[in-house]
């Protein structure tokens, strides 16, 4: 998990705004990736992605470094924010976009 580890920490030190999810932002490959990636659009937030799909190693090493369970994970100078539910909720709320416009 160290070298793992590692490619996470350093994917999330060269970007503010980071989102490990399935596909890519342009073709996501699950309903809840793709309204991840909507949110983050509809805000007008740059932000970088990874496809786990490509990579079982990170597939599995991201939701042991966020504690977290389920891809999509949306994070924000470097840490967790949350899935798709949870960015959905911030979003509905305005939240979302005050913590990623910090």
């Amino acid at each position: 998990m160290s070298n793992t580890r590692s490619r996470i920490e350093e994917m999330l030190n060269k970007n503010k705004t980071f989102l490990f999810m399935k596909g890519s932002p342009a073709f996501p490959m699950c309903g809840f990736s793709a309204r991840a990636v909507a949110i983050l659009q509809e805000l007008d937030v740059p932000f970088e992605s990874f496809d786990i799909l490509q990579d079982e190693e990170i597939r599995q090493g991201i939701k042991e470094y966020g504690n977290w369970p389920t891809i999509p994970q949306l994070y924000h100078n470097k840490e967790l924010i949350g899935g798709s539910d949870i960015m959905m909720e911030m979003f509905e709320t305005g939240e979302l976009g005050d913590v990623l416009k910090k």
